[in-house]
This record gives structure tokens, C-alpha cells and sequence, in this order.
């Protein structure tokens, strides 16, 4: 599916014994909220009854459990459930249970008059539930012509749905029945077994076959009049279902999955258990996706696309989606991790994952230089002042939630990555298949990987990666001059902050690889206790072969010159993407200037390759927005981008159909910094035009320059192009184009069109879902933010209840784009104030986030006006 304050120093004893008192209470009372391991579940036989019009649901289930000892108590998890009656079967006797719920634990405790025997009992519980509007467990969503009652359990919220042994390790089969209306159709984990009439009029009642053994956070059922394309691979039926006014964009979906099966059926050596294969798009969904088995359900924008109109981007991101979830249906559906602290074993694997079909399928898509500008991003993620280690505890279900972030999946994937890249690629598929093949329908550990992976290839692959999942934060690997065949090697935890010194205790053991040759490399693992490592003679010296490796790299001036000055005939293009990144961290950390990494932009700005370049524009756009601080700075920056980038985009020529992928991603950027920073008098004009045309016929503009023209536009635009926008947004039944559309509307800069996107916004009228987008999209643009958040703070109420709450982390996360003191004190005095649940690490980033801005400004601004008063007039 979609980081720690540090502990203040203690002046007194009684105040550390007082906060160990409390740090003791509260780890109790955590680690109470997870089940006794009395009872565990084998089997569960559900049958549910929703009313979607009264937004009501009835429930029978009877779960079979084992009884580890004689008891007469057995707890499970339930909230928002009204029990209508429970009694238990064992030994061939029938009790009552009296029931008493615990809603702060989310928890039921059934009760029996007699004590229970070990050994094998029934369960039998009636009970009625909600459809609630909060999308989560078994929710409402709507259109304007009807409602659809689905599910979404990750991570805690089964027990919304069904009184449930929630937590992974409880794994059992399922046995589901839905009562439903007539004119409408259900999709379950597995293929529909019977279809018959009643029980009631105007009801017929669907079975399921037996799900396998799983978690109960991968139960799934919908209810509505969904429609579906279909096809097969490999003997598996697979689907791509949607509401009917959407069934036109479904087969893109069945294509890319239809290759995604067959390509891990052979990667993983196991085939894909079930008959089935559905991928269902729902109008309302919070996460990006969910990989529940066998029906896996996704935003329609992460499923649902018209090819003749979507850009590359949105091809791409669709095929990595749908790919994602599909590999949840070994990791994380077939194999478990056991607890949520080794979230990574699913997310991780599933990130790291995703890339391999989809670079098969497409490999004019460059996805390795993706992989790589990704690491990029999920290394100054690791670099924040406070992040986590890849395993960290988290009991609660408000800190299982703040688990799903870029540690789980980005920087797990990367580490994965690395390693795969270390051993070598059959080595490793090896080291997963037998993993999987030892964890089949069960549960699994961080332990149980990688020692996997250590048998399977020899290789300290333990050391590897318990140093690298135990500890939080990366590495700067800091190279000397390479000489007599050995190189110095100095090690220290890298942080974007240069006021923050690094413990010098904090060392790691992970593998280093250097470039040895166009296409070759030569891999060492470097221990806390290494000095120096084996030097290749190949030139130039650079020592992220690939881009593969977990760590940041700094270079002799001399040896980083001469990666510069050949960075495009010397290395590759994800070794490119590494040693910008790589730049980019030294000028935050205030080891380099903001010249000295334009001037390696301006090295690489011919670059033929739109990731590469995508990936200097990155700085780019940082510089504009967090270093230039008056008009004038930004109008030399512009100037700068004029005339570094004028001439590239004259080079690309005009749009044709004969382009390839990166040609028109290339050019869409290209004309992007143009129009965006450059404020490029003939870019600006074309761009007008070439939304017009857009907008008339989405079909008659490359969609890449379309959907950049038209971003340009709305950022000059006028209330005619709003309400053009606006439209869109409301009528088209395409995902990509509507939501394009209304993410363009807090974009406008006239004052009184972001007033109206901001009431747009609070209005009702915009999905729960995406209300936080517009919020935050007008907070990361500098000439917006102070408008919006004044909106958001005197509209609380109002924003609030249109914003789910998971959501609402993300506006919290959003007030980071602040570069100022005031704006800082402001936005913790506010949310001091109007506390947001479950929010408290956003707000902690966000504030840290604003910090790290002051400090590059105020240490990077004077290199920028140095540098720009250098440029050729």
C-alpha cells in the first residue's frame, strides 16, 4: 500500500526516574493493545448483509480457533461493532459469552459462564456494523448516480468490518457470503462459487470460494454495479473492473498485468496460488493502492487511463502501480511480515520490485535511471535531522499508520537494491525464491531474509543488512586520492544540515562498488574499522558503479574535477543521476556552493537523457524557491535558465509523432524550467497555445507538453482559463485529465482565483481525497502560501471536515514549505492549538523542514548573488 525527536538531556536523577516511570507506563499500556496468544484463528465463515442506502451493514460470522490452554476469556479486535449475540462451541458444548468492549483499545473480550478446554472451539457472533464516510474499513464511496460499499483493512481496520483477530501473524482462511441487492454484482478475495436468489426479494446471495490462509488486513469485498475487462495468463483470470461510465480505460490495466504475471511466475520460481486475478478502480480511496489477495483495489487515477491521451509519466506510474500491488501477492500476501515493525519485508520488497516487469515491458522507459533518481531522493529523505531505522517499534494503531513512509518503501527498496546489485542478480532472485518457498502462507522476519540471502550466496549479507535496517540515517563515504591501488576511506552518518554533527560511533557495514569500466564494476564491503579499500585503475575514479549503492560519496577536488568535466562520455546516465544527487547534498550541507552545482547542471544540461536532466531541474527548482529570496535574485536565476536551457529547447526541435518516450519528457521539461523559472516571453506564449489545444482535444497535443503547457498557463492564467479548469474537473470521465485539471486550480497566482480554489476546496464539492492535494499544492508555491495558509487557519473547521483524517497529516506535512522564522512560529503555535491525531511526526518534519530552508538561505543566498553577478550580462 501509501522520525524520532531526540531525547533532551536530563539535569536531575528524579527527572530521569520520573520519565523512566512514564516511559514504563506508556510502553505497558502499549504493548497491551496486541492480542493474548491464547486463541488463534484457523478459519472464518462471514456473511454480510449492507444497506448501502441506510450506510448500514449485518454481520454472521463463525471463527474456528485454537485454544493453546483452558480459559474463559478470549479477546479480539472490534470497533464501531454492535454485537448481537456470541456463543462459543467446545468439547460439544454450547455457552453464551457475555461481551464488554474496550473502544481506546479497539478491542471485545467474550466472556463464557465455564472455563473453555484447550484444543479447538467455534465462535458464533451476530452483529451489525456502519458504511462509514471515513475510508476505512467497510466504507461508502460515491458517485453522483449511486453509492458502493468497499473495504480497506491495512492496517488495523478488519475490525471494523468483522470482530477479528487483526494483527498479521493471526493468519486463516476465509469463507465469505455477501448479501446483495439484485442489480448488483460483488468481488471477493476469491471467484464467485454460487449466485442464488434471496433470501430475501430483490436480494440474491453470492459465495466465495475459501480464500488461503492470510492476514485478516487482506480481506476484501465491494458491492456496486462495477463493470470489468478481462483476460488471462498463466491459467489465472484476470480482470480490470471499474464504475461503467469508466470501463473504457480498464484494458491498459489487463495488458500491463497480464505481463506482470507471467514475469513473476518465473522470476519468483512460484506461481501465483489463486484462480483469479481482479484490479478494481474505486471512485473514493485514500491510499494509492491495496494489495488485497486476489483483489487488489487502487485510486482510479493508479489504474484507469485512456493511452492515446495520457503522458509518459502517467503510463509509467500506472504500470509501477499495478506492478507494486502484484508483487504484494508474494510479499506481503504469501509470506508476512510478522509485526509491523518489519513493514519493509512488504513495502520494501514491493517497491525494490516494481521496476523489474515493467523495464522488461518497457524499455524505452529507462526505469533503471528512475530507480535511480528514486534512491536520490529516498538518500536526503535518510539525511533529515530526524528520520528512523528501517525495523522500528510501533504498537499502536496511530504508530502503525506513520509507518508507511519513505523509509519503508523508498529507503528499504534502495538498501535491497544495493545488495542485489552486490551479489548479483540470479544470486539474489535465488536468495528470494528460497525465502518465500521456506515462509509459504505464513509469517515472516527480517532475520528470515537475510539469512536467505547469506545462504544462498556465501556473503555477509546478515552484517549487511542488520547494519543497514538496524540503524537510522546514510553514510557519506568521504574518498581520497586513490593511489598505490588503495584509496582512503572515511565514514560518518550524513545529514542536509551542516549545524548537525554526526556521532562518530555510528558506523556501517554495507558494500561499496566501484566503476572499473564502461559497463563493469568491482564491489568491497567496507566495515566500521576499514580505512582504506582496493582502488581500481580505471578513470575516472568514481565510486558508485551504477548508482546502486546506499551512501553518499565525496570526492578529492581534483578526482570530483575530473568526474565533472567527463560526466558524459565517462559515466552512465544513473552514474550521472548519482553524482548530482551527490552535489546536491554537499551544497546543502554547505560543502559546495550554489555555483558549483549550477555549474553541473550546466555540464549536463545537453544530456540526452530526460531523467538526468530531470534530475538537475530538481535543484533547480530548490534554488528558485528556497535560496533566491528577492525579486531580483530570481530574475537572474531566470535569466541564467534562459539562456542555459533557450538553446536546448531549440535544439529538440518541435514535437513529433515519430518522438520517442524520453524525447517527450525531455522536451516537456525542457520548455517547463522555461516557462515555470525562466518566465520565457516565447515559451509563455506557446504555452497559452498549446493548452487551448489541449484543453479542446487532449488527443491533438502530446500529452507531456499539453499537460506542462497547460501548468504553465494556469500559473499566469486568467479566471476564463479557472473556469475552464474547473469544468473539466466536473465533467470529464477521465481520472488523468480531471484530476490534472483540479490540481492546476491553487495554482493560479491571482490572488482572487486562489481564494476560489481554497473555497473550492472546503466546498464539498472535491473528494475527501483529494481536498488535502489542493492544500498543500498552494503551500509549496512561495507566491500562494502565505493566502492559503491564512485560508486554512481562519477555515479549520471547515477544512477539517472535509479532509480525512489520514489526510490531514499530509496539510500538516505541507506548512514545511516555509522558509521564515515568522512563518515557522506560526505554523507550531497554531498546531499547538488545533492538534491533528496521529500527526505529530509530520508536524516535527515540517518544522524541521523550515529549519533546514532559514539555514540554506541564509548560508547559500550570498554564494548565489556572487555567482549570478559572474554571469555573462
Amino acid at each position: 500500500m501509501n522520525s524520532s525527536a531526540p531525547v533532551p538531556s536530563l539535569r536531575a536523577p528524579f527527572m530521569a526516574a520520573t520519565l523512566l516511570c512514564l516511559f514504563l507506563v506508556s510502553s505497558l499500556s502499549l504493548h497491551a493493545q496486541r492480542l493474548p496468544q491464547t486463541a488463534r484463528p484457523e478459519s472464518y465463515t462471514l456473511t454480510l448483509t449492507p444497506d448501502l442506502k441506510a450506510a448500514t451493514f449485518a454481520g454472521v460470522e463463525s471463527i474456528d480457533v485454537t485454544l493453546a490452554e483452558p480459559t474463559a476469556s478470549i479477546t479480539l479486535n472490534a470497533i464501531e461493532i454492535a454485537f448481537r449475540g456470541v456463543t462459543v462451541t467446545a468439547a460439544g458444548k454450547q455457552q453464551k459469552a457475555a461481551v464488554s468492549l474496550d473502544a481506546q483499545k479497539e478491542q471485545a473480550t467474550l466472556t463464557f459462564p465455564e472455563k473453555l478446554p484447550a484444543g479447538k472451539a467455534t465462535l458464533s457472533i451476530a452483529y451489525t456494523g456502519i458504511l462509514n464516510n471515513e475510508l476505512r474499513g467497510f466504507y461508502l464511496s460515491k458517485t453522483a448516480r449511486r453509492n458502493y460499499a468497499v473495504t480497506q483493512f491495512e492496517s488495523t481496520d478488519a475490525r471494523r468490518a468483522f470482530p477479528s483477530f487483526d494483527e498479521p501473524a493471526f493468519k486463516a482462511t476465509y469463507d465469505v457470503t455477501l448479501v446483495v441487492d439484485s442489480a448488483d454484482s460483488a468481488i471477493s478475495n476469491g471467484p464467485i462459487v454460487s449466485d442464488t436468489p434471496g433470501p430475501a426479494a430483490g436480494k440474491h446471495t453470492l459465495h466465495f470460494a475459501t480464500t488461503p490462509k492470510m492476514s485478516t488486513y487482506l480481506v476484501a469485498f465491494l458491492v456496486g454495479d462495477f463493470q470489468c475487462t478481462a483476460g488471462e495468463q498463466d491459467g489465472v483470470a484476470i480482470r480490470v473492473c471499474s464504475t461503467p461510465d469508466k470501463v473504457a480505460l480498464t484494458p491498459y490495466g489487463v495488458e500491463i498485468a497480464r505481463y506482470v504475471l507471467h514475469y513473476y511466475n518465473n522470476y519468483f520460481g512460484i506461481p501465483y496460488p489463486l484462480k483469479k486475478l481482479d484490479l478494481i478502480a474505486l471512485p473514493d480511496f485514500e491510499a494509492g493502492a491495496m494489495e488485497n489477495f486476489g483483489a487488489i483495489t487502487y485510486r482510479e487515477t493508479a489504474l484507469l487511463l485512456d493511452p492515446k491521451t495520457a503522458s509518459v509519466h502517467s503510463k509509467r506510474e500506472v504500470a509501477l502501480v499495478i506492478a507494486h500491488e502484484m508483487a504484494h501477492q508474494w510479499f506481503g500476501d504469501l509470506v508476512t511480515m510478522q509485526w509491523w515493525d518489519n513493514l519493509w519485508l512488504n513495502e520494501g520488497f514491493a517497491t525494490w520490485m516494481e521496476n523489474k516487469p515493467v523495464a522488461a515491458m518497457h524499455p524505452e522507459w529507462n526505469m533503471d535511471q528512475t530507480v535511480a533518481a528514486d534512491v536520490e531522493t529516498t538518500l536526503n529523505v535518510d539525511a533529515q535531522p530526524t528520520t528512523r531505522a528501517i525495523r522500528a517499534k510501533a504498537e499502536t494503531p496511530a504508530e502503525i499508520e506513520q509507518m508507511f513512509d519513505g523509509i519503508a518503501y523508498g529507503k528499504a527498496g534502495a538498501v535491497l537494491l544495493s545488495v542485489e546489485n552486490y551479489l548479483g542478480e540470479e544470486t539474489f532472485r535465488k536468495g528470494v525464491h528460497n525465502y518465500l518457498a521456506a515462509h509459504l502462507y505464513s509469517n515472516a522476519t527480517a532475520e528470515d531474509f537475510w539469512g536467505a540471502q547469506t545462504a544462498a550466496s556465501g556473503k555477509p549479507v546478515d552484517k549487511i543488512m542488520g547494519s543497514l535496517v538496524a540503524q537510522p540515517g546514510a553514510p557519506i563515504l568521504t574518498f581520497g586520492e586513490p593511489a598505490g591501488g588503495k584509496v582512503t576511506v572515511a565514514q560518518k552518518r550524513f545529514f542536509l544540515s551542516p549545524s548537525i554533527q554526526a556521532d562518530p560511533a555510528q558506523k556501517w557495514t554495507l558494500p561499496v562498488c566501484f566503476k572499473t569500466g564502461a559497463d563493469s564494476q568491482e564491489c568491497q564491503v567496507l566495515t566500521p574499522g576499514d580505512l582504506t579499500l582496493n582502488a581500481p585503475a580505471a578513470q575516472p575514479f568514481f565510486a558508485d558503479a551504477g548508482g546502486k549503492g546506499y551512501y553518499r560519496s565525496a570526492y578529492a577536488p581534483s578526482n570530483y574535477a575530473a568526474l565533472v568535466s567527463s560526466v558524459e562520455n565517462g559515466l552512465t546516465p544513473t552514474e550521472r543521476i548519482s553524482l548530482i544527487g551527490d552535489e546536491w547534498a554537499q551544497f546543502r550541507a554547505n560543502k559546495a556552493t550554489t555555483g558549483d552545482y549550477l555549474n553541473l547542471v550546466a555540464a549536463v544540461k545537453d544530456d540526452p537523457n530526460a531523467q538526468v536532466v530531470g534530475a538537475a531541474l530538481t535543484g533547480i527548482n530548490s534554488i528558485f524557491s528556497q535560496v533566491a529570496a528577492t525579486l531580483e535574485e530570481k530574475a537572474g536565476l531566470a535569466a541564467w535558465i534562459r539562456s542555459t536551457f533557450g538553446p536546448v529547447y531549440a535544439r529538440l526541435g518541435a514535437a513529433s509523432d515519430n518522438d520517442s518516450a524520453n524525447a517527450r519528457e525531455l522536451r516537456a521539461q525542457v520548455f517547463g524550467v522555461l516557462g515555470y523559472y525562466g518566465k520565457d516571453p516565447a515559451v509563455l506564449d506557446q504555452a497559452r497555445l498549446i493548452a487551448e489545444q489541449y484543453l479542446a482535444d487532449p488527443a491533438s497535443v502530446d500529452a507531456n507538453l499539453g499537460q506542462t503547457a497547460l501548468a504553465i498557463a494556469a500559473r499566469n492564467g486568467d479566471a476564463v482559463l479557472f473556469d475552464k479548469l474547473q469544468k473539466v474537473f466536473e465533467t470529464s470521465a477521465n481520472p488523468e485529465i480531471q484530476e490534472g485539471a483540479l490540481h492546476l486550480l491553487p495554482q493560479f497566482t491571482d490572488p482572487a482565483l486562489l481564494q476560489r480554489s481554497m473555497d473550492y476546496a472546503a466546498s464539498g464539492k472535491v473528494r475527501n481525497q483529494d481536498t488535502a492535494s489542493l492544500f498543500g499544492i498552494a503551500l509549496q508555491i512561495g507566491d500562494n502560501r502565505e493566502l492559503a495558509w491564512k485560508y486554512i487557519q481562519s477555515h479549520w473547521d471547515q477544512v477539517r471536515a472535509q479532509v480525512s483524517p489520514q489526510m490531514m497529516t499530509r496539510v500538516v506535512a505541507s506548512t514545511g514549505n516555509f522558509c521564515s522564522q515568522a512563518g515557522r512560529e506560526d505554523v507550531k503555535s497554531f498546531f499547538a492549538s488545533h492538534k491533528v491525531a496521529a500527526a505529530d511526526k509530520s508536524l516535527q518534519h515540517a518544522m524541521e523542514r523550515i529549519d533546514g530552508c532559514i539555514e540554506l538561505r541564509t548560508l547559500q543566498e550570498p554564494n548565489l548573488k556572487l555567482w549570478l553577478a559572474a554571469q555573462p550580462k
